[in-house]
């Protein structure tokens, strides 16, 4: 098996490690595949409630795209390189963007063109402070390829975001917090601390109402208002026949901390 990338599984979180820090964690194809695999294993690993992403070593979460992977699917025609790497990338982010879990991106350094889409398309994020975005495709006479073009907008605003695509400028965590990028950033030591306690904040509550409310909003985004009014409904009408709402309501009208199963 592969150790581009790593998983340890502990008290309910699944710590995912992207592990190429010679490479500043560059996303190979090797990588993205294995990545894949491993978001396939914790689907179904009912031990694991909330995903937590981050990047091994000191310098990077993920600088992005294998370049020199990229360039020799480049040299083999357009059809090679859409296949290879442009697919290979969105579905990686619409992955994580559409996981029925909770997925937390610990951002601890530079996140670069796919590494800042990863950012972008997990459903919460923590950068360091010494954490850095950029979106550099520009540089390379190219645009964003794993979902950058679409999600930054949504996240950031139109403008803000054709600032970052148009110059492939630098840009540092407090501007990531400030633009709705990242949910929080905190001193280097204490970010896996801080994404911990985020997770378990989270599961205090229903996986199966956790994931209900990722779906509503992931496909609501994308959808008028009416339609992702629907897709809620749809999400409820799915949690009224499970255990875990029975106990949920239970537990509020007991007064007493809710004992959820996932059923």
């Amino acid at each position: 098996m592969s150790d581009t990338v790593l998983l340890e599984t502990k008290d309910g979180i699944a710590l995912i490690t992207l592990n190429r820090p010679d490479k500043l964690n560059a996303l190979s194809y090797e990588l993205i595949d294995r990545l894949m695999a491993v978001l396939d294993q914790i689907e179904v690993d009912a031990s694991a409630g909330v995903v937590v992403l981050t990047g091994a070593g000191e310098r990077a979460f993920s600088a992005g795209a294998d370049i020199h992977e990229f360039s020799g699917s480049v040299s083999r025609g357009p059809n090679t390189a859409a296949r290879d790497f442009v697919r290979r990338g969105q579905a990686m982010t619409a992955r994580l963007e559409a996981f029925r879990k909770p997925v937390i991106a610990a951002v601890n350094g530079l996140a670069f063109g796919g590494g800042c889409e990863i950012t972008e398309a997990v459903h919460l994020a923590i950068a360091s402070d010494r954490a850095s975005f950029a979106k550099p495709e520009i540089n390379l006479g190219m645009p964003p390829t794993f979902g950058g073009t679409q999600r930054l907008p949504r996240l950031a605003g139109r403008k803000r975001a054709l600032e970052m695509l148009l110059t492939g400028d630098p840009f540092s965590a407090a501007r990531a917090l400030e633009i709705g990028l990242v949910n929080k950033v905190v001193p280097h030591d204490e970010l896996l601390p801080a994404t911990r306690e985020l997770a378990g904040r989270i599961m205090r509550h229903s996986p199966l109402a956790a994931a209900s409310i990722i779906t509503a909003v992931t496909r609501g985004l994308n959808m008028a208002i009416g339609e992702g009014l629907q897709v809620e409904s749809e999400q409820f009408a799915a949690m009224a026949p499970t255990s875990d709402l029975v106990e949920g309501l239970a537990a509020w009208r007991e007064r007493r901390p809710p004992n959820y199963t996932g059923r």
